[in-house]
């Protein structure tokens, strides 16, 4: 123990110089992974851990080397409690408590509720809105990207909104090369993370800029046409919600009860700024049909 111990102080006080995460750094998480390996993980100790698996966790692809390190990991986030040490990440995450098959429950739940308030409001949208109205392809076309894809993806396509709701209705051609150009941009992005390096800082810098793209200039349209159009008040308050629920994410902190993290709250917190943005597109939506058939009856 003496031995665990005095590793476990070498490595907090090397915390901060050194790259990667602390637990899966740690030798008391390496040694207790090594031999749980050993013992379990061939032969007919394989067979009997896959004999008493539970068949879902089996078909989430839990293997025996997860459940080892799955186990590890709380063997040495004890170790560091008692030694009176803040609790280390794993593998880049922080330790959750397994539910089911999900390695972070609440983050899967949120994700969850998130896309069914997007599929209500997508349904909402689908009957108080006609399919004639001018931005109805591209408010359909954002509703499945709301909660399933990247936060990066999220907000390019709230940008290119923007871009037709502002410019593209009365210059489909500038909406068109500026689709092309996001589109660039992130499948540069995406590619430069996931061929040559996941670069933490510009990740977040690139999500960063282009969120005050898309804070500025909704902002902007929306101040421009506050008096003309009331219905925009709803937009002013999403894109400040989200600005400042975007800095939940920002945030880095062990989870509460082993089960609650920031990137859970932020999705929990942005469920009802879903619904409310998805208000706006509808009266927008609707008082742009509305526009566009009186200009058909004046022609």
């Amino acid at each position: 123990m003496a031995g665990r111990t005095a590793r476990l102080v070498l490595l907090a006080g090397a915390a901060a110089l050194a790259s990667g995460s602390q637990g899966d750094r740690e030798p008391v998480y390496r040694d207790c992974v090594h031999r749980c390996e050993e013992r379990n993980c061939s032969g007919g100790a394989l067979r009997h851990f896959r004999s008493r698996q539970p068949i879902y966790m089996s078909l989430a692809g839990w293997t025996c080397q997860d459940d080892c390190k799955y186990e590890c990991m709380w063997v040495t986030v004890a170790l560091y409690l008692k030694e009176g040490h803040k609790v280390p990440q794993f593998h880049g995450k922080w330790p959750f408590s397994r539910f089911l098959f999900f390695q972070e429950p609440a983050s899967a739940m949120a994700s969850f509720l998130n896309g069914l308030a997007s599929l209500v409001m997508l349904c909402r949208y689908h009957t108080s809105v006609p399919a004639s109205s001018p931005m109805y392809p591209t408010c359909v076309a954002f509703a499945w990207k709301m909660d399933y894809f990247c936060a990066s993806t999220v907000i390019l396509h709230s940008i290119y909104l923007c871009c037709v709701r502002t410019v593209g209705l009365q210059h489909p051609a500038v909406a068109s090369a500026f689709r092309a150009l996001l589109l660039l941009m992130l499948t540069a992005h995406v590619s430069y993370l996931s061929l040559v390096r996941f670069d933490y800082g510009y990740n977040l810098a690139a999500n960063v800029a282009i969120g005050l793209v898309n804070v500025v200039w909704w902002l902007a349209w929306c101040l421009r046409n506050r008096r003309r159009l009331p219905h925009v008040r709803k937009c002013v308050v999403v894109v400040l919600l989200l600005q400042g629920l975007s800095l939940l994410e920002l945030l880095d902190f062990p989870p509460l009860f082993w089960v609650l993290d920031a990137h859970a709250i932020w999705h929990i917190s942005t469920i009802p700024v879903h619904v409310l943005f998805f208000s706006f597109l509808e009266d927008d939506s609707l008082y742009l049909l509305k526009e566009s058939e009186a200009k058909f009856k004046l022609d």
